[in-house]
């Protein structure tokens, strides 16, 4: 009700009559001047303004204590105040009423929810190509309220780099900057390279990878658990040569 209040509104402050109105949503004439007569959108409710409710004598208390809060209070709380000054209402009743003969100051609108975790983790560590331009917009406004996270999202991207283009040796100075940056996860991530040093320098310069080796491994596990492991040597040994 409210909406089509403020949209019968605004289109009559843009100068159309309700019959231009009228055809324009596809709504009755009748329902366009029944909101268009309205000073306010509970005005509009048919059937509800000229039914007296026995809650209307604590109108002019409740709508000072609205106007007086602008609108923060809730109904639960209005129900309590007039519980203390010994006029218990239902609050069902008393909700019902409010929102339809009280008139309440339009609520701002809420701010966008912040990205979860998830979401900005998968904004790091995807490649840049595959974001859309909003989260782009996104990921620089977190990075800018976090230096700390800029920093990590910079190694993230340099060590995607290096994977990507096989430049394994600049692995030495970006273990040093990983180490100085001393940011969780990815400084003990950078520290436990140089325990294999070698083997990770390989593994980011030469194009030769174990990649053949594992696939096989996981074709014979997969034929283990088609034969729910009650195979022995000989018959597993068939399969895995059959296949």
């Amino acid at each position: 009700m409210r909406a089509h209040h403020a949209l019968v509104h605004g289109l009559l402050n843009e100068g159309m009559g309700l019959r231009a109105i009228a055809r324009h949503l596809g709504w009755g004439r009748h329902t366009v001047q029944r909101f268009a007569r309205a000073a306010r959108w509970q005005d509009a409710v048919t059937g509800r303004r000229t039914r007296p409710s026995r809650l209307d004598v604590h109108r002019p208390y409740l709508q000072r204590r609205i106007d007086e809060t602008a609108g923060a209070i809730s109904i639960k709380e209005l129900r309590e105040e007039l519980a203390a000054l010994g006029r218990p209402v239902p609050y069902s009743s008393l909700r019902d009423w409010a929102r339809s003969r009280l008139q309440w100051p339009d609520n701002p609108a809420r701010p966008p929810a912040p990205p979860s975790v998830r979401q900005v983790t998968g904004w790091l560590t995807r490649r840049p190509s595959m974001l859309t331009e909003d989260e782009h917009q996104q990921l620089k406004a977190v990075l800018d309220a976090c230096p700390e996270l800029a920093t990590a999202h910079r190694l993230v991207r340099d060590f995607g780099n290096m994977l990507t283009q096989r430049t394994g040796v600049l692995l030495p100075a970006w273990i040093e900057d990983a180490a100085e940056a001393d940011l969780p996860g990815l400084t003990g991530f950078a520290r436990g390279l140089t325990s294999d040093f070698d083997a990770v320098t390989a593994g980011l310069t030469l194009r030769w990878s174990s990649g053949g080796t594992e696939g096989a491994v996981n074709r014979i596990k997969k034929i283990k658990r088609q034969l729910y492991g009650r195979a022995e040597f000989e018959l597993l040994r068939k399969m895995i040569l059959l296949q």
